[in-house]
């Protein structure tokens, strides 16, 4: 005889809430096996899974396959977007997008060889020899944009000298 009262169902959900925990590592391996495999029959019986009507157990498969596949999803897209900011200007990276920052520290003109920390963690060095002498500048806004064949250019917000730069960090 099944008992549903207000009670039993809220003594019922932290035992489903620690089964779907336990559940979960395991979903991310094997998406599609049902709950009641991925689960050994002791933990399955103490999670009290097994009071389940064939329908609320095939329901709660049904969500648990939808969350591990969309939590996958999203940790996928996650980690992508991460690499892709993390190695933008490296020859390795999707590269297109520009990078807008504030160079950490002082600006005292474009030099052959000269390295620009920014805000963001990057380093980029200058490598060609344009100048822009006779500036200095506390945390400057920059804009570092791609060129032609894989090229990168700095501009410092102000001024049009762009300088020719690589990313070493």
């Amino acid at each position: 005889m099944r008992m549903s009262t207000p009670l039993l169902s809220h003594l019922r959900l932290p035992l489903l809430a620690a089964a779907l925990a336990a559940a979960l590592p395991a979903a991310a391996q094997s998406p599609d096996a049902p709950i009641e495999r991925r689960m050994s029959a002791e933990e399955f019986m103490a999670a009290g899974l097994h009071k389940l009507e064939p329908a609320e157990l095939a329901r709660l498969n049904e969500w648990l396959g939808q969350t591990v596949q969309a939590e996958s999803r999203r940790t996928a897209e996650r980690t992508e977007a991460r690499v892709v900011e993390e190695r933008r200007g490296f020859l390795s990276a999707r590269d297109g997008e520009r990078v807008d920052a504030r160079l950490s520290g002082r600006f005292e003109g474009f030099g052959n060889g000269r390295s620009f920390r920014l805000d963001n963690g990057q380093v980029w060095r200058q490598i060609d020899s344009t100048t822009l002498a006779g500036v200095s500048l506390d945390a400057p806004q920059v804009t570092i944009a791609p060129g032609m064949f894989g090229a990168w250019y700095m501009r410092v917000e102000g001024y049009n000298t762009r300088a020719k730069v690589e990313r070493v960090e």
